[in-house]
């Protein structure tokens, strides 16, 4: 198991092209930890307003009937690739992980890979 802070290091130095990476309480909006970003990337707008994303997909699913879970959500932009996966593990309920790539220089398959890999060992 591992930490926030050591998840977020760990996406952001193995996934060739990561931008930034946030683990966020999508019940409140908040981010519990975030890494990486600039001034065209607010990590924390970025995690409140992924919440909404989050929350509407799971409100769709529950009209729908839909008994099954999300493994994860891609926004893809014209340079960036955006992931939310939400944290099944240990003490994970409400939270998702966000991570933002840069397009030319990441390949989507092996980043969701990693990203799989790091919520199964995230521990809170």
């Amino acid at each position: 198991m591992t930490s926030v802070e050591v998840s977020l290091k760990s996406l952001l130095t193995d996934i060739e092209g990561a931008r930034g990476a946030a683990v966020v309480d999508w019940t409140s909006g908040m981010a519990l930890g975030t890494l990486g970003g600039d001034k065209d990337l607010d990590l924390t707008v970025a995690a409140a307003g992924n919440t909404d994303v989050i929350r509407a997909k799971m409100r769709t699913m529950e009209m729908l009937g839909i008994q099954d879970r999300i493994e994860d959500i891609l926004i893809t932009l014209g340079g960036q690739y955006h992931l939310i996966r939400p944290v099944s593990g240990r003490g994970g309920n409400g939270l998702f992980i966000y991570l933002v790539l840069d397009k030319e220089r990441s390949n989507l398959a092996m980043a969701r890979h990693h990203l799989k890999r790091t919520e199964e060992q995230l521990e809170v």
